[in-house]
């Protein structure tokens, strides 16, 4: 059943509830709405394996905010969100479109919830919409009806990649992936990532084998295999760091940053 505090009228008759979903667990660990029974009881397992988990899906979460807040400082207009997952507080369009009202701003997911309710939320936004979309079929991605018509490639895009790379396997060429996206892109577009790791955390281990009982395999990286995701990017300051340590709000402790398990970076392409 989907959670109790939510109307169930706009799930999708085709969602499998028998069987965990990354974006709805990580939706359960953010405090939201629109997960099911499955969902939490694998978080509820997960949580033993990383107790802190939620901690650091937060920490994830304020830094896709602040990456936004700074691309949209320094003059993006556009974002691609791939992987976007479902929507909650902080979302991409929520930050740009504070700052510039005309901000544009394409999701793309897979996952049936994630779409219906994204789509919900943005049926009134005529800047903004989400692709139903495989982020490993960029042209298919970048191609669609909704990318081409919100989103001007000859000019700067901000492309978000958080959290979503360490979903796509080895034998998916996730590098390929990236190149194939930013090669869409003009001089001066940026990429925002984060990626989980073991770095630091071997505990990370056990929890991202877990996520084999899902219909989302987790691949963590240490970080020689995050920096060439900015192959033709250079990274803004303070370059390739952990999540709370990418230009936080108030100071942060670096053995404390590091417990994150997440890598975070900005890069410019050049």
């Amino acid at each position: 059943m989907p959670d109790e505090r939510v109307s169930t009228d706009w799930v999708p008759e085709t969602v499998d509830t028998t069987r965990p979903n990354a974006a709805r667990v990580y939706d359960w660990y953010l405090q939201g709405a629109h997960n099911f029974s499955v969902d939490r009881d694998f978080g509820r397992r997960a949580e033993e394996l990383l107790p802190d988990v939620k901690r650091v899906a937060l920490m994830n979460r304020q830094f896709l905010g602040r990456a936004v807040r700074e691309l949209s400082d320094l003059g993006v207009t556009q974002f691609l969100d791939l992987g976007s997952g479902i929507p909650t507080v902080g979302n991409v369009h929520q930050i740009a479109q504070r700052i510039n009202p005309e901000a544009r701003v394409v999701y793309v997911d897979n996952e049936a919830v994630a779409v219906a309710h994204s789509q919900l939320i943005l049926q009134d936004n005529e800047n903004a919409d989400i692709v139903a979309g495989d982020v490993r079929d960029p042209a298919a991605v970048l191609g669609s009806p909704i990318a081409q018509r919100l989103l001007d490639f000859s000019q700067p895009v901000g492309i978000i990649m958080c959290t979503i790379l360490h979903f796509i396997l080895d034998k998916d060429d996730p590098h390929g992936i990236v190149r194939r996206y930013r090669d869409a892109c003009s001089t001066g577009s940026y990429l925002a990532i984060s990626h989980g790791t073991t770095d630091n955390r071997p505990d990370l281990q056990a929890f991202g084998d877990a996520y084999r009982e899902t219909a989302n395999a987790v691949n963590l990286r240490p970080r020689d295999q995050v920096m060439p995701f900015f192959d033709g990017y250079e990274l803004i300051e303070p370059g390739l760091v952990f999540t709370p340590a990418w230009r936080p709000d108030i100071p942060v402790d670096p053995d404390e940053a590091a417990r994150s398990g997440v890598y975070a970076g900005v890069g410019r392409k050049v």
